[in-house]
């Protein structure tokens, strides 16, 4: 006994619905599943994308730190300014004093020609 199985567009298969019904629906969720994670996918890849421009963008701040070294700058002249200010009035602290100590001699000197 020779049993071939012969297979052709004329074959019939004899499935429950339910099977039927099953094996659609698991080739419905894989498929869904496949193009979700697709798109997942190029939405990382999108994002990964978009920031790494905007870090090159960010590190690109050419105008801003020329403002803060402007402004640098300024504080500074304004430092420097104000540290010669504060030199002048020292010495003129110093110079008041002498001037003080030489008007009193000078009094004294005064005081003692007026008593003669």
């Amino acid at each position: 006994m020779s049993s071939e199985f012969k297979l052709s567009d004329q074959t019939s298969v004899a499935l429950p619905v339910k099977n039927i019904v099953a094996i659609i629906s698991a080739i419905v969720v894989a498929v869904w599943t496949y193009f979700g994670i697709v798109e997942r996918l190029n939405r990382l890849e999108t994002n990964e994308k978009l920031m790494a421009q905007d870090l090159l963008k960010k590190a690109d701040q050419t105008p801003k730190n020329q403002e803060l070294f402007m402004l640098i700058e300024y504080q500074a002249k304004a430092l420097d300014k104000h540290s010669k200010q504060l030199e002048e009035n020292v010495h003129t602290k110093v110079l008041i004093a002498q001037l003080e100590k030489k008007v009193e001699k000078l009094e004294k000197e005064l005081d003692t020609l007026r008593g003669k």
